[in-house]
């Protein structure tokens, strides 16, 4: 996965407004991002209506402010060199010019602090020396850093001193809302497939998509659309013990998926809660399976993970970088009893959202729809007996490295049939001594988690489930 250029935001809460002795290039960016005496400015905290848009993986995006001391946020020059999870340790440096961030330089993206009341160095010191920006109450968001893969949102509890790589702060959890203030955000932000890294959990899983300038990845002639990420698999499963050769189980398709992080702010509330927020996952499903053979007997449904994604896009939130944490677990599940002998194949579109809602009346509530449709592309069922075959995926997505919502979008096929069958949809004169039926439908389930905190509302006291959404429709039957 691209490595996202690290940003950071350091807040000075309470600070004076004192002469600070400091380089042209950051006299500009403080002159910009300080409200002048007409009330305009670069970024403000007065209840303006912020833009939500994707950072560009090579772009350096730094900002500082404090909403509570009414100062804007603004972009700065600084980087989180490192940080310790264990110890809440940070150390901040200025960006190495001429660097562009990348893989093979984590470090080298920038942070910069708001102003404080303790004197800057000159322009002649030494760059961890002309790192003494950070103070107590100021405030770090950055993206992924050094120690901090997830990105980091915290506030400086203590400056403990200057090192070879720069100035060395203990830190503590912060909260959005200490960044955004009384502004507003919403927006929707697709993830570029190239953003996210895939682990394969099955031999036989190929990854394609189509990416802006020619960019291409997956088998030859595979046909993807912009913005899609497309899963293939095919594997062997469980046989019904006693089953001829001829009716061995597997399970073959794809997951095509274009996800999108939903955000939104709703400025101050009354008491320390924002007026609202939301945070989700949603985009648009395709995906295509087929079943064959007599699936074993289970107890319980057989789960069979085949690839797991991870990304990490950054919302660029006015000058507030924001640090999205997106994981999608994508599956075959497989149940029966043992009896019945398929041979179906189906595909299915739609979208899907899930997520999770704030509002000071209400507090945290669930938020989750889907619509799917599905057409059966071949339909064979032999000999009585039900089988049920789903090909989802697992998602959560979070903030700064803490899960928000969880969700489960299960498309699923259903067949059963009683009595003596051997039927096929698409050949007449089929033998029937009894019915069948097959049908599709779409289960989605999930939670909404503690973390959900991190926007400065109340931390909740117990995860609250999305409610299972849950539809089902007949795709074909036959018999008396």
């Amino acid at each position: 996965m691209p490595a996202f250029a690290v940003t950071a935001l350091l807040l000075a809460a309470g600070c004076s407004s004192s002469q600070h002795q400091t380089s042209a290039g950051d006299q500009a960016r403080q002159q910009t991002a300080r409200t002048s005496a007409d009330g305009s400015a670069a970024a403000r905290t007065d209840g303006q209506s912020l833009a939500v848009a994707a950072t560009p993986a090579a772009t350096a995006s730094t900002a500082a402010g404090s909403a509570a001391a009414g100062r804007p946020a603004h972009r700065t020059s600084l980087t989180v060199s490192s940080y310790d999870s264990r110890t809440r340790r940070a150390v901040i440096s200025r960006a190495t010019k001429g660097v562009s961030p990348g893989k093979g330089n984590p470090a080298a993206p920038t942070v910069s602090a708001a102003p404080s009341s303790s004197p800057a160095p000159s322009a002649s010191a030494s760059a961890s020396a002309s790192a003494r920006q950070a103070a107590v109450g100021d405030v770090i968001a950055s993206a992924p850093a050094p120690g901090a893969p997830d990105g980091l949102l915290a506030k400086v509890t203590k400056v403990l001193g200057e090192t070879d790589a720069g100035t060395e702060v203990q830190t503590a959890p912060a909260t959005l809302d200490s960044l955004l203030g009384d502004d507003t955000a919403k927006g929707t932000v697709p993830v570029a497939p190239a953003a996210f890294d895939v682990d394969k959990l099955l031999p036989d899983v190929k990854v394609s998509w189509s990416g802006t300038g020619g960019g291409h990845v997956g088998p030859e002639g595979a046909t993807v659309p912009l913005g899609s990420l497309r899963l293939d698999v095919s594997t062997e499963i469980p046989t019904a013990e006693g089953a001829p050769a001829s009716a061995a189980a597997s399970v073959s398709g794809f997951v095509q998926v274009a996800p999108q992080v939903d955000f939104a702010y709703g400025g101050a509330g009354t008491g320390t809660a924002p007026g609202s927020a939301y945070l989700g996952v949603s985009g648009d499903w395709d995906s295509g399976w087929a079943v064959k053979g007599r699936v074993a007997a289970t107890a319980t449904p057989l789960r069979i993970p085949f690839a797991k994604l991870h990304a990490d896009p950054v919302l660029q939130v006015g000058a507030v970088p924001v640090v999205v944490n997106l994981d999608l677990t994508c599956y075959l599940q497989v149940s029966g009893d043992g009896k019945i002998t398929v041979d179906v194949e189906q595909n299915l579109k739609g979208d899907f959202k899930a997520g999770g809602t704030f509002g000071t009346a209400q507090g945290w509530t669930p938020v989750s729809s889907s619509t799917m449709t599905s057409t059966p592309v071949r339909t064979s069922v032999t000999a009585a007996g039900s089988v049920r075959t789903t090909l989802g995926a697992e998602a959560s997505v979070g903030l700064y490295g803490s899960v928000g919502v969880t969700a489960d979008l299960a498309p699923y096929l259903r067949g059963e049939a009683t009595g003596t069958v051997t039927a096929t949809s698409t050949a007449p004169g089929a033998d029937v001594q009894g019915t069948w039926a097959l049908y599709g439908g779409v289960d989605l389930s999930g939670a909404l988690r503690l973390q959900l905190s991190v926007f400065g509302t109340p931390v909740l006291e117990r995860s609250i489930p999305l409610g299972t959404l849950h539809r089902e429709w007949k795709l074909a039957d036959g018999g008396r």
